[in-house]
């Protein structure tokens, strides 16, 4: 059965032919294009761009002051960014504003690959310190460098490694989201 449209000049409607796949691709493109490019915009998140700071006075004045030798790295490339760097005096307010508990140091550095390795120092509650930067980490065997024994740690997600040493004097911690090997390459450059 054939279905004839009259309009109103007596003529009959022709029928409207199907589109071909070209014109329906081409259609399909004008729609999508556009939305692409709107999504593109909207969910491109930008590079936090890390503030650099100057780390070697804070360390100067860290080492003039503290009762402990105070470690910093020596030699480390140019393409490194320290992006913390503290001292705290025991009874100081901390980062988070109580007293400190010890006798504080805390540096950090991004990698050329944007990882973070921190450097954290103090003469008092070395349990505290370690648990802290190595978010909470259980203990995951040993490293020897230099001749000197580290513990090390691991978190519980398994994300962050630690380095930790403690002597008469001071813990130190060397703490980051990478491989141990990076750990102690960092580790080894400490004078």
């Amino acid at each position: 059965m054939t279905v004839s449209v009259v309009v109103d000049n007596g003529r009959v409607a022709a029928r409207r032919p199907s589109p071909t796949v070209p014109q329906m691709l081409i259609a399909v493109a004008a729609l999508l294009v556009p939305v692409v490019l709107i999504y593109l915009w909207f969910s491109r998140i930008p590079e936090p761009e890390a503030r650099a700071v100057d780390w070697q006075p804070v360390i100067a004045q860290a080492r003039a002051e503290a009762p402990y030798p105070v470690l910093a790295p020596k030699d480390l490339p140019p393409t490194w960014t320290a992006v913390r760097a503290r001292w705290t005096p025991r009874g100081e307010p901390g980062l988070d504003q109580k007293a400190a508990v010890g006798n504080t140091v805390q540096l950090g550095f991004l990698t050329p690959n944007r990882m973070y390795i921190g450097l954290d120092q103090r003469d008092a509650d070395a349990q505290g310190l370690i648990r802290d930067a190595s978010r909470g980490g259980s203990a995951d065997g040993e490293s020897t460098l230099g001749g000197t024994s580290w513990q090390r740690y691991v978190s519980d997600d398994d994300r962050t490694r630690s380095l930790a040493r403690t002597d008469a004097e001071r813990t130190v911690v060397v703490s980051g989201d990478l491989p141990y090997e990076a750990l102690e390459a960092f580790a080894t450059t400490l004078a």
